[in-house]
């Protein structure tokens, strides 16, 4: 691997710029028409214009991605998250091309983008998971008899779903059959797939998740992240090592990750995410994702590593190089995702130009950021515009040192989710450990934080 192309934008593709730069590759960054003056497109040897702002005509479009990989002279492909990073027909169509993805196999992101058969996949590796139905619903099956069984309140999902969406609450029988039918439309209409199926659900769960890593024979683990502070199923506050989570608990998760992993064959970064109900003390599987994660960095803090490195080593040599006993874990990280966005309007995106950008300083604080005062914040992509990743020694320490980093972000030209962020953070629950996934939206007091 000797050039690198990279199928993303803002922050990630500033991120794997570095990590290639370091270990001396070179980089094609592709871009839309409005990114191609962008932070990253600074950085890289190369910028591609693969189309116009829309996604789906630059970002997402498969073929022309690969034709600047071809064009570009570039031997592998990183995806990033989001776009193409979880598509395994381009993933085999830069395969087949002869370029080195920079992820799991197809077959690995096939098998895993299918909900419900990743959930059987977990269950014949031992992953622990919720009671639920095996596979997808039958369309012409009667789905009252199972739901009875599984129990009240269940969720119905989307097999083809994933970030959050796809997922429909029913508390009550008599709601069962209409929501899977509106559940099944929502699902041909998202993700090209009607089906669904049926799965236990958690009162004040939190989200815990496991990194791994892998190079199709051999898996290791990187310990575990909480993600539960999230707002619509979209995470804004990660940390790790996930907090109060029994040893018990925490040894059987990373464990049966890694077996999932081998069963599947898996190579490069993979995380496994579970529910953990924190009354039974039990953590459940709900899906894997076959790519770098966006929180990423709260793991790199507490290990050491450059996961990013790690991920392009091994597409490249085929073999991981690090064993179990050389990861360690020391003190607690945060990461917080400063968006672009106005909390007092519903959070309507707030695109615009940054007039001002002032980050935090001192010990353990990093900001990964795609744009630079004076970069214009577009509204066709997400409204990310910088990681706060905060390291210290403890939890609460972390936690005092990740507020005193927000107070220190000056941010003008457009609003921005700084306010909530911090009001988070000092909540009497986080501190405690007593906030869960819903935390956030059952909280009204919190939603009115001005930017």
């Amino acid at each position: 691997m000797e050039r690198l192309l990279i199928a993303n934008r803002g922050e990630i593709a500033v991120r794997i710029i570095r990590a290639a730069r370091e270990l001396g590759m070179e980089t094609v960054l592709v871009a839309s028409e409005p990114d191609a003056g962008s932070y990253a497109a600074s950085l890289a040897d190369e910028v591609r214009v693969v189309g116009p702002a829309p996604a789906a005509k630059s970002y997402l479009d498969g073929a022309a991605v690969l034709a600047a990989a071809d064009a570009s002279g570039c031997d592998a492909l990183h995806p990033g998250y989001g776009f193409l990073s979880e598509n395994a027909r381009f993933a085999r169509s830069v395969v087949d091309a002869g370029i080195t993805w920079v992820g799991p196999s197809p077959d690995a992101i096939e098998l895993m983008g299918n909900k419900s058969r990743a959930r059987q996949a977990a269950q014949d590796a031992g992953v622990p998971t919720l009671p639920g139905s095996d596979g997808a619903l039958d369309p012409e099956a009667d789905a009252l008899p199972l739901a009875r069984a599984i129990g009240y309140p269940l969720v119905v999902k989307a097999s083809a779903g994933g970030g959050g969406r796809g997922i429909r609450l029913v508390t009550d029988e008599s709601d069962l059959l209409q929501t899977i039918d509106v559940a099944r439309a929502e699902a041909q209409a998202a993700f090209g797939d009607p089906a669904v199926y049926l799965e236990q659900f958690v009162h004040r769960a939190r989200h815990v998740e496991v990194q791994i890593l892998g190079d199709g024979e051999r898996v290791i683990h990187l310990g575990d992240r909480d993600c539960s502070l999230q707002r619509r199923q979209q995470k804004i506050i990660e940390e790790a090592p996930a907090p109060q989570l029994p040893d018990a608990v925490r040894q059987t998760i990373w464990a049966s990750s890694m077996e999932l992993g081998r069963q599947c064959s898996y190579s490069g970064l993979g995380t496994i995410e579970f529910l953990y109900d924190p009354e039974r003390e039990q953590a459940a599987f709900i899906e894997m994702n076959t790519r770098l994660q966006v929180e990423h960095p709260v793991t790199e803090m507490v290990t050491g590593l450059d996961l990013v490195r790690e991920q392009l080593l091994v597409a490249a040599t085929g073999k991981l190089r690090l064993q179990q006993e050389d990861i360690g874990f020391r003190g607690h990280a945060f990461e917080f995702r400063i968006n672009a966005e106005d909390p007092s309007q519903g959070f309507m995106p707030s695109p615009g130009t940054l007039a001002r950008l002032d980050w935090p300083g001192g010990p353990g604080i990093r900001v990964d950021s795609g744009v630079v005062a004076g970069s214009a914040v577009a509204p066709f992509y997400d409204s990310l515009l910088a990681k706060l990743v905060v390291w210290d020694q403890s939890r609460p320490e972390a936690i005092e040192r990740s507020a005193r980093a927000l107070d220190e972000v000056r941010i003008e030209g457009v609003k921005t989710t700084l306010a909530l962020l911090s009001t988070v953070l000092r909540r009497p629950e986080v501190r405690d450990v007593t906030h869960h996934s819903k935390f956030i939206e059952s909280t009204p007091d919190l939603l009115g934080a001005d930017a």
